[in-house]
């Protein structure tokens, strides 16, 4: 691994723990993990215990766990973050699978280096 992207990561997991954090002191359950496909998430169990992932996307700086507008937060107040994720997972998870933002900035930039 890159020392820039080992640094993008030791980031997105110091954020996202500083997150477990704040949510464990609102009472929602939060675990820190890595999926399947090596990023690091939280864990998060709403209200009727159904879990959600919640990431981190670090070119827009959002805490993420769906594709709707209001499934995404601005990472760069974690108090208000934490705030509208633990309100969300109190009021329960939307029905259906969780969706994946599907922006892939490299081939974007790989679009213009040609």
């Amino acid at each position: 691994m890159s020392t820039v992207k080992a640094n993008q990561r030791a980031y997105q997991v110091d954020l996202l723990t500083a997150l477990r954090n704040e949510l464990v002191d609102r009472e929602v359950i939060a675990v820190l993990i890595i999926d399947d496909k090596d990023r690091p998430c939280l864990d998060v169990t709403d209200s009727t215990f159904r879990a959600r992932r919640v990431y981190l996307h670090l070119s827009f700086q959002w805490f993420y766990w769906g594709d709707q507008h209001d499934e995404r937060v601005s990472c760069l107040k974690l108090f208000p973050a934490a705030d509208r994720i633990a309100e969300a997972a109190r009021a329960g998870w939307r029905e259906g699978e969780q969706g994946e933002l599907g922006l892939d900035l490299s081939r974007i930039i790989n679009a213009y280096r040609s």
